[in-house]
């Protein structure tokens, strides 16, 4: 099919005015936006099933996919991943907008400095955590364009599907899409290493022939920076020794523990005035946390990020109090993301939702 179908285009244009995060499809059904985190039908026809097959072929999906991931640009530019599925027996469709640019990285709320400092080292691994939805493509991608204004690399992103197109300014970018340049992430980044790479972007850890791929790389003089589906910096390293058998872990960690360079989990709450707030904790790979991640110690890890100098390493807890205590957001939506609300409740009591914290410094 040489264009998508109209439905399609005009449920685009309109996920756009609304400024909508997500467009979400369902056969039979008006259109649905997520703007600021909450969802909301559009007032529009609903999708019928030959537009939803004739946009499944548009995107070059397999007819017997049940599940897929692929990309669309809009007649106007606009870009979304897109993952189509089935619920209920019924064709369904899921658009993910994506920005053009790459954001400023320092406009996030995210620990820029830490990030660029680690960005500036010539081999080991970022991880950047979160659940779906919470920008962990974004940062990366955001920590990658102030690399490219700022040194000289050749970047390698292995993708599924490519989010943000890279311009060469310093550096020098080669991005493979999963499925269409290379046929798993482990394999592009296995393949990567021969590619003379100084930095590589793994989309996803979702096995464990990628996670130890990804160790091999940053052993051999790699930067590599990816993501993973993680709540906190815990379940985080949770997440890597649950990939390899009890008789590999301790070397695995072993390796982790001397190439891993600092962790990000992120989460995206509505905020008090009506946008999306990000709440980060993050840790260093420095001193005891070094010894405690060769250990497979995740109760001492996490000890140590509640007592941590914040300039290094910072929990969730420490971050929602300061967003409340900044006006930013509400003790509602904290103890609601809240992993101990009580203890966060304790934190909160008797402090003003008062000024000595200001977006710039969170």
């Amino acid at each position: 099919m040489d264009t998508p179908p109209e439905s399609i285009e005009l449920y685009c244009r309109a996920a756009d005015e609304y400024k909508a995060s997500d467009l979400i499809l369902h056969v039979g059904e008006p259109p649905i936006v997520r703007v600021s985190g909450s969802v909301t039908p559009m007032e529009a026809p609903p999708l019928s099933l030959p537009d939803m097959m004739a946009f499944r072929a548009y995107c070059d999906v397999p007819k017997e996919a049940t599940d897929h991931d692929a990309s669309f640009v809009s007649a106007g530019g606009i870009r979304f991943r897109v993952n189509f599925h089935r619920q209920l027996g019924a064709e369904a469709a899921v658009l993910r907008r994506i920005t053009g640019t790459p954001p400023d990285i320092d406009a996030l709320g995210v620990p820029s400095g830490i990030l660029k400092k680690m960005a500036g080292r010539r081999s080991g691994i970022i991880i950047v955590s979160g659940p779906t939805g919470s920008g962990k493509s974004t940062t990366l991608a955001a920590l990658l364009e102030w690399v490219n204004k700022n040194m000289e690399r050749h970047i390698i992103t292995i993708e599924d599907p490519i989010e943000f197109v890279f311009h060469r300014d310093r550096s020098l970018f080669t991005q493979r899409a999963v499925g269409l340049d290379t046929p798993s992430f482990a394999e592009g980044l296995r393949r990567s290493l021969r590619q003379a790479p100084d930095i590589i972007l793994v989309g996803e850890i979702r096995d464990a022939l990628t996670a130890s791929v990804a160790l091999q790389a940053a052993e051999t003089g790699h930067l590599v920076l990816t993501t993973l589906h993680a709540s906190d910096v815990g379940e985080v390293l949770e997440r890597l020794m649950a990939f390899f058998p009890a008789g590999e872990r301790e070397g695995h960690l072993h390796v982790l523990s001397g190439q891993l360079l600092c962790v990000l989990c992120q989460k995206l709450l509505p905020g008090c005035d009506g946008g999306m707030v990000l709440a980060c904790e993050y840790m260093t790979n420095e001193g005891f946390a070094t010894e405690a991640i060769r250990e497979g110690d995740i109760s001492t890890l996490r000890d140590l990020l509640s007592t941590a100098d914040e300039k290094e390493s910072r929990d969730f807890l420490r971050s929602l109090h300061l967003l409340v205590s900044a006006g930013i957001l509400s003790e509602e939506v904290a103890l609601s993301a809240a992993t101990h609300p009580a203890e966060l409740r304790r934190k909160l009591r008797g402090i003003e939702t008062g000024n000595f914290a200001t977006r710039q410094n969170l």
